[in-house]
């Protein structure tokens, strides 16, 4: 075999913001690897200031890796337990190298037949855009919208609120995203605030590492809350379990790309289902590429729940993607 890999910068439609800033180009980097005639394509998808391996020494890692892609995956998994991202981009390489096309999992999902149901993703601005954008997914269709809060939460407070107004839970789920962006005591105040909305749950309301306020928080919580930021860089089977006894989480957020691909998302889902903590799955910002493996990945797992994907609308210069959104159903197009 041999390998490759080249960088792409993902350029956003409209600047997008967050509780950490606002987003305009997205760094990602493209892993082939090639067996004779047949090729396999991954993505190895950095995210500057979030994911684990954002590192000085994280091309240096992707040459490694292409330098040595005939060794024992064992070995490569080993040498890349600090590397999630690029771990992942070789896991969908090598899947897409063995089924060939754009196919990574094939399933009903990638015969067309079947669909899986997604939420609709608000990012953050003032109560005018926000608003703009949740007219936009309602009359897309969507029945489950996730909002990014925690730059100005009494904005936030009250276009969740109107919305509510308008959409009783039975009609709209509505969930929200944090990033960390509460103290612990304004955390207390916000997770009943959301809870008399009933918002369906709260991804990340205190910055990660805190263990035991986030576990004050999710033992009296009265709106469910999802760990996210709080799996990233856990990289020890042993120390991922005692993460989830100690919070007890009522879900946990899977992204693929920051938790070490599909093996480490598997690890992180058989640890919740014996604590019978809920979960589901989220992209993080990839391209069609990541995008598409992450999806065909997601049908696989069977989880009813609308989950957290993304459709590859947010740049101008995405690859051409499989991917086909009806209404809140992602589709798999021949």
């Amino acid at each position: 075999m041999k390998a490759k890999y080249y960088q792409y910068l993902l350029k956003f439609k409209r600047p997008s913001g967050t509780s950490r800033g606002v987003l305009y180009e997205k760094e990602t980097f493209i892993l082939e690897i090639s067996r004779g005639d047949q090729k396999g394509i991954g993505e190895c998808s950095l995210f500057r200031g979030l994911s684990f391996d954002d590192r000085e020494d994280y091309e240096e890692k992707l040459q490694w890796l292409c330098d040595n892609i005939n060794e024992n995956p064992a070995f490569i998994k080993e040498e890349l337990e600090e590397f999630p991202s690029i771990w992942f981009g070789f896991e969908q390489a090598m899947m897409n190298l063995k089924y060939g096309d754009n196919l990574y999992f094939p399933s009903p999902f990638t015969k067309g037949d079947h669909s899986i149901k997604i939420n609709g993703l608000i990012w953050m601005g003032n109560a005018g855009y926000m608003e703009d954008q949740i007219q936009e997914k309602l009359a897309l269709g969507f029945r489950c919208i996730k909002l990014k809060i925690g730059v100005n939460w009494a904005e936030e407070y009250a276009v969740i609120q109107h919305l509510r107004e308008k959409f009783p839970k039975e009609a709209l789920e509505l969930r929200v995203d944090a990033n960390g962006a509460f103290s612990k005591e304004e955390a207390k105040v916000v997770l009943q605030q959301l809870s008399d909305l009933d918002i369906h749950s709260i991804e990340q309301p205190i910055k990660a590492g805190e263990w035991s306020d986030m576990a004050e928080l999710c033992a009296g919580t009265p709106t469910p809350i999802a760990l996210d930021e709080e799996l990233i860089g856990i990289i020890d089977p042993e120390e991922r379990a005692n993460l989830l006894d100690i919070i007890q989480p009522q879900y946990i957020i899977l992204k693929p790309t920051l938790v070490g691909g599909f093996s480490g998302s598997d690890e992180w889902i058989k640890l919740a289902e014996e604590r019978n903590i809920g979960w589901w799955i989220t992209s993080a910002l990839e391209s069609n590429v990541g995008l598409n493996a992450i999806a065909q990945y997601t049908f696989t797992k069977k989880n009813k729940m609308p989950q957290g994907l993304g459709t590859g609308g947010l740049f101008t210069n995405n690859f051409d993607s499989n991917l086909l959104l009806v209404n809140d159903n992602l589709f798999f197009k021949k």
